[in-house]
Order: C-alpha cells, then sequence, then structure tokens
C-alpha cells in the first residue's frame, strides 16, 4: 500500500515508522526544512518524553475528551515509547511528577532516533513541501496537491499539528484540508497557555517572581467552584501569571462553560497559597515568632524571613498596615489578616495569552467523526489523523507527546 503522510512532528513520525513496519511504502511531506521543529522546544529543549504514570492515570490527565483515547493508549503506551528510544540507543530518566527525560537532557537526541528508524526503514521525506488540497477519487485512491508536486496515494495520514506556535510549521493548515473533506473542526483555542490578569499593574511589579511549592485554585465566582486545584511552581509575568500550574489549569479553564462571558464579567480567580505545609495557625505562629524576633523593626523590614523579596511591598499594600509600623505596634486582628491574604492571595483572571504563545491547541477535528480504534475517518474512509490535530489535549507532564506517539502509531499500523 502507498501511504502519505502530511506533517513531519511526532504524531507524523511515528506513523510514518509503523506505516513502513507494516510494509507500506511510506511517503513522509513535511512544510519545513526540517522534521520535529516543535519536538525541539518541548520541556524548554529536553523534551519531557512521556510520564512514567500508569496509563490509565494519562486519560484522567486529559481533559480534552481523554476517553476517546482509550484504545489508542492500549495500543502504544508509555512503556512503548521508552523501548523505541532505548533500542535506537537512548536511555532515558524519571524526574519529580513522573516526568521522563532523555538522560542527555537534549531534545535533539529523541528527534535523531526518530529520524534513524525513518531511514532505516527507507521512508521518502519530501522537505519544504506544503499541501495545498487532497482530493478522493470513486476508487478509493487519494491525491495530494503540493506546491510543486502531485502524489497519488491509497492512505493519507493527517498530522500536520494545531495552530500554536505557528514558527514550527503549526498554522492550522490540516483543518482546511479536513475541512475540504467535509470534517467538523471544532473551535480552536490556546491550552496550555499563560493567564492574562486585570491586575496587571501588581503582576508587572513582580515579574519574573517564580514560585515553588505553593498552591493554586482557579474559582469561578458566581457560584464558588472550584475549576482547577494544583500544587507546584507558577511564574508572575508582565501580563499575568504562567508556569507548570497555570499552564495545567488553562487547559481545564479553556473547556468550562460559558468561559469567555465569565472571564469578561471578572468572575474568574485565581488564588494562590504561598505558604501551604503551614495551616492558618500554625503560619500565625511562625508570623508571631518573627515578629517577637524584630519586635522593635518596621513592618516592612519584618518580613524577609517568610517571603520573596519581591513579593513583600506586594503583601504590605494588600495587608493595609502601615509599613512604617512597628511590628509590636501590630494588633492580632492585623495579624491575622496577614495570614488570610497569604494563604488565599487573590489575582483576577482577564482572559488566556494568544495561541501563538500556547504549547498545544485546543479543539481540532471532531472525535465523533473519528473511529477511536484505528483514527480513521467516518466519513471519508483511508483518512486517518494522528496527533494535535484531533480534537484532544492534556496537562503537563508529557502527556500531549504520548498522545502523539499512541495517536501515530494508531494511525499508521491500522489499515
Amino acid at each position: 500500500m502507498k501511504v502519505l503522510v502530511i506533517g513531519g512532528g511526532p504524531a507524523g513520525m511515528m506513523s510514518a515508522i509503523t506505516s513502513a513496519e507494516s510494509g507500506n511504502k511510506v511517503i513522509l511531506l513535511e512544510k519545513m526544512e526540517r522534521l520535529g521543529r516543535k519536538l525541539l522546544i518541548t520541556g524548554k529543549g529536553r523534551c519531557n518524553i512521556t510520564s512514567s504514570l500508569p496509563i490509565e492515570e494519562f486519560i484522567q490527565n486529559t481533559p480534552g475528551n481523554g476517553q476517546f483515547l482509550y484504545s489508542c493508549f492500549k495500543n502504544y503506551n508509555n512503556n512503548d515509547i521508552i523501548e523505541f528510544l532505548k533500542k535506537e540507543g537512548l536511555e532515558v530518566k524519571e524526574e519529580r511528577g513522573n516526568r521522563i527525560f532523555p538522560i542527555t537532557d537534549k531534545s535533539l537526541d529523541v528527534l535523531k532516533c526518530f529520524e534513524n528508524r525513518l531511514k532505516e526503514l527507507n521512508v521518502e521525506i519530501r522537505y519544504n513541501t506544503k499541501v495545498k488540497d487532497v482530493i478522493t477519487y470513486k476508487d478509493g485512491n487519494f491525491k495530494v496537491i503540493t506546491e510543486n508536486n502531485t502524489f497519488e496515494a491509497e492512505k493519507v495520514i493527517l498530522a500536520t499539528g494545531g495552530k500554536s506556535y505557528p514558527l514550527t510549521g503549526s498554522t492550522g493548515d490540516g483543518y482546511n484540508i479536513a475541512k475540504k473533506l467535509g470534517h467538523i473542526v471544532t473551535t480552536i483555542k490556546p491550552s496550555l497557555v499563560p493567564l492574562e490578569s486585570y491586575d496587571k499593574n501588581m503582576c508587572k511589579n513582580l515579574q519574573g517572581l517564580s514560585l515553588r511549592n505553593v498552591n493554586i485554585k482557579i474559582e469561578n465566582i458566581e457560584n464558588n467552584k472550584t475549576i482547577y486545584q494544583d500544587f507546584g511552581e507558577m511564574l508572575f509575568t508582565h501580563f499575568g501569571v504562567s508556569g507548570p500550574t497555570i499552564l495545567s489549569g488553562s487547559a481545564h479553564l479553556v473547556r468550562y462553560k460559558n468561559i469567555d462571558e465569565l472571564l469578561k464579567n471578572r468572575k474568574i480567580t485565581l488564588k494562590i497559597d504561598f505558604k501551604p505545609a503551614l495551616t492558618e495557625e500554625k503560619l500565625d505562629d511562625r508570623i508571631l515568632r518573627d515578629f517577637g524576633e524584630l519586635k522593635n523593626k518596621k513592618f516592612k523590614n519584618s518580613l524577609d524571613k517568610l517571603l520573596p523579596q519581591k513579593l513583600i511591598p506586594v503583601i504590605i499594600e494588600r495587608s493595609n498596615i502601615n509599613p512604617e509600623k512597628k511590628v509590636n505596634e501590630i494588633s492580632k486582628l492585623d495579624r491575622r489578616n496577614l495570614v488570610k491574604i497569604l494563604k488565599n492571595f487573590e489575582l483576577i483572571i482577564s482572559g488566556f495569552r494568544p495561541i501563538e504563545e500556547a504549547i498545544i491547541t485546543s479543539g481540532g477535528i471532531n472525535i465523533k467523526e473519528i473511529n477511536p480504534k484505528t483514527m480513521e475517518s467516518k466519513i471519508v474512509p483511508g483518512l486517518y489523523f494522528a496527533g494535535e490535530i484531533i480534537d484532544v489535549d492534556s496537562y503537563t507532564g508529557g502527556f500531549n507527546l504520548q498522545i502523539a506517539y499512541s495517536t501515530g502509531y494508531t494511525a499508521g499500523v491500522c489499515q
């Protein structure tokens, strides 16, 4: 069988590899000058390959249509990708949060494993080849039209990615191709993306402040419901907040009902617990101890042991305690209020950063139009989908790359 794979990211490369291993003649079309451009920037250039969690938990970590991936994850799981890399000579290591990285800390080494296997299987790769259209014939075959050539195939796998990080080649081309073939593309939104805040001036003052071991809670204050809660790292930026916990929160927030209206009406808040290891009572005892040691100091000079320097002026302002007041003059009520601020520091979320800044895309080919066991289109026989082009998305931690491998493998092996 002649198979054409459109898109040379991790999903496309895996599709091409499994198609070739099944004995097919495979051509891989990539619009950029090299494969895996987006793979190279994952994990800050280190490549968070996958997670060590049980594969059942991958679905729990996929707020965007996770159940759809059950068969794909069964076909090809986290142990399979690790074994694949090991066979190609690359060992892996596990880090905090069940994250799996290459032992070399270089995403390029992961990409080389894919490229080596493609070469071993004699997969023909056409670079700088942008697909303009895919046409179906009555005999079930396809004609794939590029800017310079026309290719014929019995099977086509669309693995063109989403719309995030367009400089890597993810510009949404596959959506237009799928639409022309009769598919529905659900609303495209940014996911795993930093969040903007109405409290911009305050965030700008805290810009660059990175916090570890904090608890975050994203809430809908209209009905007092928690949308997302997490523990870990976050970062203040000039526009709002970012970091692993915030990015994962955005994946949940983007699919929340009436989210645009709620954001517009200032109904979505981020609450930060700067001291999650301490109860309010223990934190109050800690502050009281510090105040006892520094009783003749001014309030503005009393929080150095408790908080990062950059955060102190903001906390003082929120507390409404006179910064010039001596700590032995601070009332119990003021101290209790300070504790509440440290345990429930609140920001009002105004929206998401642009999709160009998102790690992945939320939305894509409607899963109702794809056979979950094979990744084949229910509308066009012989047309398959793999990776981010499908309307599925996960939290950070290697889950989205695993989706790429698993859907790519399934699309490639099934015919």
